[in-house]
């Protein structure tokens, strides 16, 4: 009994209470001898003196068990605490920032309001928005009655609004309606392949087209928008140079300065680093959630199907359906359907990395990529509407996938390890498609000359096939040819191998290189440039559907046939997105003004090198010059320039003409 009520127990542990072994108590009974004198052996001493440190031990470690039971009684007010105090530290920083340089400060600004407008959002639908829709209530029953004649109204006012600014738009610009007439070709020819075309939902198909055109209408004309995505590019290029400070010190300067593969490739394994963090702290989900529910309320979609869209805007086209991978086996066809048309639409952001590394505007890409979201949905419900009845309908929410890292080095370091083996297949791919074009071009070549057809290549019959599309989108004749082949490229090929050839393109471009070389032409203009940015950014190609296959498949093995029955219908589909996406840029860009063209050949330090500007100044001043009778003599706003012989002699340095 008496040893009973002495047990020991992890409670009486915290609390600071002794074993009685070795308390005061049980050393008075220790010290009780039965019978005459006894002699204690070394091991009862040793064990006494063990005994005496233990206690000693505890007894200096109760002021820390009892910080720690009051932080867990109190865990809710130090919590309220720490964050004041971060948020007055917060505080001061930001004013002190404003104060010395506002406008270095203002995209912290930026940052600081986006943050606090979401974080009052949730604050006051989590306090008060019960209270706010009872407010609001009767103004909703109104709504809701005069919805159906309201809605009509609300639909001519759009499209009068859209056809006012089209007629206004396109009077500057002639050649943009051919983009708006490839933009309705390729929507009704989307239509014409619909699984069941009575059963198409216009709204999703409507809402998605019309978000997508918003959204380029914001990025590709406003100023905000402009300044905005041209400062997210900026930033995403200077982040991503980071990369260097790691490939450099395992490969060497050497390397990554003159080699592809570690130029470009180390960038895809920072990426999927920093991705890997963004998602262990919740992040990406955030983001994802808040896109999700924008297209799901405005298109009327499932959680579900929408979900894995917007997290193809971040992800590659096999990690993005993890997030639903719980509901996967209870989706319907349509849904599945949204799925891979979603995966073909977009590029993961990590591949993203590696294009801009190439030189392909940030801004652009990034564009390219949530425009593709929206449409890629209204698209897959166009070609695949719903006809079965969705478990997942009007459901309120889809729990995301969370990852199993129980720290952020945990997180940093399986993002690192996840994207090595990204890196060897875009290592594998690219060395074996490579060959294998190389391989068609010397066949091609080789049947061309039996029949005397000089330099047959797939790129030109490409050129020529696809040619038509190309123009339909908007890039000019002359630019067609390479559009096409370009395309070519993506469809039958992969984009990578496609964006590191327009690379090359814009690059001479920029360099200042004659336009023609002989019968080749050897860049593209920025608008055609900017199209084909639009209509190489996404997955959709022959390589992928093994891709897309295998991933879903492993997921749900008993969903084979499904998923082996709509693949191709969302190939199709995903290659229409990125081609919408192109026309929707050729319909919204704006071509760059040159400027005072005298002004900049005048300078004497502007003929040092050649340049995009430089080429087409001299283009406009070869066009104004006039040779009658040995007489030379300039027309338009060179007619009036002195210099003008002087600018002309300097532009001949450079390029070959007939007037020089």
């Amino acid at each position: 009994l008496e040893m009973e009520e002495n047990q020991i127990t992890l409670d009486s542990l915290e609390k600071g209470t002794d074993n009685p072994a070795f308390s005061s108590l049980g050393e008075e009974r220790l010290d009780e001898e039965p019978d005459g004198p006894r002699v204690e052996s070394k091991e009862e001493k040793r064990g006494e003196g063990k005994g005496r440190s233990s206690s000693c031990c505890r007894k200096a470690l109760q002021p820390a068990y009892k910080v720690k039971r009051f932080c867990k009684a109190h865990a809710k007010v130090l919590k309220i605490i720490a964050q004041v105090l971060l948020g007055v530290a917060y505080l001061c920083y930001f004013i002190a920032a404003c104060w010395l340089n506002f406008h270095r400060a203002l995209a912290l600004v930026v940052m600081t309001a986006v943050v606090v407008v979401f974080t009052c959002w949730s604050l006051l639908k989590k306090h008060c928005g019960a209270k706010v829709l009872l407010f609001l209530s009767p103004v909703q029953k109104c709504f809701q009655k005069s919805w159906p004649w309201l809605k009509w109204l609300v639909w001519v006012a759009l499209l009068g609004g859209l056809i006012t600014w089209l007629v206004l738009d396109t009077s500057r610009n002639p050649e943009q309606l051919i983009s708006l007439a490839g933009f309705c070709f390729l929507v009704l020819f989307l239509f014409a392949f619909s699984k069941h075309h009575g059963a198409v939902s216009w709204r999703a198909v409507f809402w998605g087209l019309g978000l997508e055109f918003l959204f380029g209408l914001f990025v590709l004309r406003t100023s905000p928008g402009i300044q905005a995505f041209q400062w997210l590019g900026d930033q995403i290029q200077v982040f991503l140079g980071y990369t260097t400070a790691g490939s450099s010190f395992v490969f060497g300067n050497t390397l990554i300065k003159e080699v592809f593969a570690f130029q470009a490739l180390p960038i895809i394994v920072f990426f999927s680093c920093v991705m890997s963090i963004l998602y262990y702290l919740g992040v990406m989900q955030w983001l994802i959630v808040k896109i999700s529910w924008l297209l799901q309320v405005s298109m009327g979609t499932t959680p579900t199907e929408t979900l894995s869209v917007a997290g193809n805007i971040f992800v590659g086209q096999t990690e993005a359906p993890l997030l639903i991978r719980p509901y996967l086996p209870d989706m319907t066809r349509s849904e599945i359907h949204a799925v891979m048309t979603g995966g073909f639409s977009t590029i993961a952001g990590s591949v993203m990395g590696a294009y801009i590394s190439f030189g392909i505007d940030a801004a652009s890409l990034i564009a390219a990529s949530v425009m593709a979201a929206p449409c890629a949905l209204a698209m897959s419900k166009l070609v695949y509407p719903e006809v079965e009845e969705s478990k997942f309908k009007g459901k309120a929410s889809i729990r995301l996938a969370r990852g199993e890292e129980r720290n952020i080095l945990e997180a940093a370091s399986n993002g690192a390890a996840a994207s090595v083996g990204l890196v060897a297949n875009i290592a594998a791919n690219l060395i074996a498609f490579l060959a294998v074009l190389e391989f068609i071009n010397a066949a091609l070549r080789w049947f061309g000359e039996m029949v005397d057809i000089k330099g047959l290549s797939f790129q030109v019959i490409c050129s020529y096939v696809l040619m038509p599309v190309a123009f339909l989108m908007g890039a000019d004749w002359a630019d067609s040819p390479l559009v096409a082949e370009l395309l070519g490229i993506k469809i039958f090929l992969n984009e990578f191998v496609a964006y590191q050839q327009l690379a090359t393109y814009k690059r001479n471009r920029l360099l200042g290189l004659e336009e023609w070389d002989g019968s080749r032409k050897q860049w593209i203009s920025e608008r055609a440039e900017s199209i084909t940015t639009f209509a190489l950014c996404g997955f959709a190609n022959l390589s992928s559907i093994g891709i897309m296959l295998g991933g879903l498949a492993s997921m749900v093995p008993h969903r084979k046939g499904d998923l082996a029955s709509v693949v191709l219908r969302a190939l199709l589909t995903g290659i229409c997105v990125s081609m919408l996406n192109a026309c929707l840029a050729g319909l919204l860009h704006v071509p760059t003004e040159l400027g005072d063209c005298a002004t900049f050949l005048l300078s004497n330090t502007n003929f040092s090198s050649t340049s995009y500007t430089m080429y087409m100044c001299c283009k406009q001043l070869f066009a104004s010059s006039v040779l009658e009778n040995g007489t030379l003599s300039f027309t338009g706003p060179w007619a009036s320039q002195v210099d003008s012989v002087l600018c002309l002699t300097r532009c001949c340095g450079h390029y070959n003409h007939t007037s020089c």
